[in-house]
């Protein structure tokens, strides 16, 4: 293996990614504007939305309860309305996601030590924010319920005191805005890495690197460091933003994060390889990338947890490298994940690496013959 011709193909790749402006705008502008759609706007959390409160009952109990939930800070207004009809009418017209109704008897059942009925009506076109909005009502009408019968009983019932670990205010965006590490520098690496081989089929330049004095391994080293070298770039600007710019803090070890990113880019990079050398074009080569990115982000647990998935799913997902990763983004970042823990994440990413870089090799390897 020769360093030197290695050295010059690595130089001759990052010259061709950045020789032009356009391209180095790609390279910077969006993972920046995606860094900053995802921390603001694709966010579960449902804060300042309006509800509307149908209250049949107009008692004291009824009016404190309204009174907590206009207190809440996930709502920014409760509407009253006067009959099912409005109800009905706000719920269709999209003017609120759900409709707490308060039973006419609410206030005597609590007096009289009885279970009343509060209903709450929601929007299944937002099945996903109704859900948690739903929450939100649940958690304020049994925390009422409870303080009413802690104020009229003698003694007070037992309470449930919750605790979110790693997350104590139950902050969306410090599990969401880490994640963006994985998912942001996989699509940039893959696209950088994955359109190389297909350049070079499409300008005819591939099999003048075939006849050269290059050995395939050496063709695939030249390919894969200026991918690893943007990666591992981005990666290290990403971190810097997360940390300083939202305020999220690397409670974990960097090293152990940085172990972690790099050998995830080296299984993204070993995917985007062996794409690349399958397409014959730059055009199949951008369909292949897309066809493996969307289910990777779609089963790495970056939106749902890989729990929740199917179980004949889940053994897929596995062998997905970002669902590794960000097990260690999420450890390095949440809680002080130990080495131990990331070093069972780094082996199945190292598994990947194997089997992709023997099957690209053998792919250069067939085209030499």
């Amino acid at each position: 293996m020769n360093w030197t011709r290695i050295a010059a193909l690595i130089v001759k790749e990052l010259r061709a990614a950045f020789r032009d402006s356009k391209m180095r705008g790609v390279l910077i502008a969006p993972p920046l504007i995606q860094l900053l759609l995802f921390a603001f706007a694709a966010t579960m959390e449902v804060t300042n939305a309006p509800i509307g409160v149908y209250n049949q009952d107009w008692g004291a109990a009824s009016t404190e309860l309204i009174a907590r939930l206009q207190a809440a800070s996930a709502f920014s207004e409760v509407r009253r309305y006067d009959s099912p009809a409005e109800v009905t009418s706000a719920i269709d017209s999209q003017q609120v996601m759900a409709v707490v109704a308060i039973d006419q008897e609410f206030s005597r059942k609590l007096a009289d030590h009885q279970t009343p009925t509060v209903q709450v009506l929601l929007d299944g076109r937002k099945s996903n924010s109704a859900q948690i909005l739903d929450q939100y009502v649940s958690a304020i009408v049994a925390q009422y319920a409870q303080d009413y019968a802690v104020g009229v009983a003698a003694d007070a019932p037992s309470r449930i005191v919750d605790r979110a670990w790693y997350n104590p205010n139950r902050e969306f965006q410090k599990s969401m805005i880490p994640s963006l590490l994985g998912t942001l520098t996989m699509a940039t690496v893959m696209m950088i890495v994955g359109m190389s081989v297909a350049r070079e089929r499409e300008l005819g330049t591939f099999e003048q690197l075939l006849v050269s004095p290059l050995q395939p391994i050496e063709i695939f080293i030249g390919k894969a460091v200026p991918g690893m070298i943007v990666g591992l770039g981005q990666g290290v600007a990403i971190t810097l933003i997360v940390v300083y710019g939202f305020g999220i803090p690397l409670t974990g070890s960097p090293l152990a994060l940085f172990v972690g990113l790099t050998v995830f880019l080296i299984a993204i990079i070993s995917v985007a390889l062996f794409i690349s050398s399958l397409a014959a074009s730059q055009q199949q080569a951008m369909m292949g990338i897309m066809v493996f990115m969307m289910p990777a982000m779609l089963l790495s647990g970056f939106t749902s947890p890989v729990q929740n998935m199917p179980d004949w799913l889940q053994p897929v997902a596995m062998v997905n490298p970002l669902t590794h990763f960000l097990v260690i983004v999420r450890g390095t970042f949440l809680r002080d994940m130990p080495f131990d823990l990331v070093a069972e994440r780094l082996w199945p990413m190292a598994g990947i690496v194997l089997f992709t870089v023997a099957a690209a090799t053998w792919l250069f390897r067939r085209r030499t013959q």
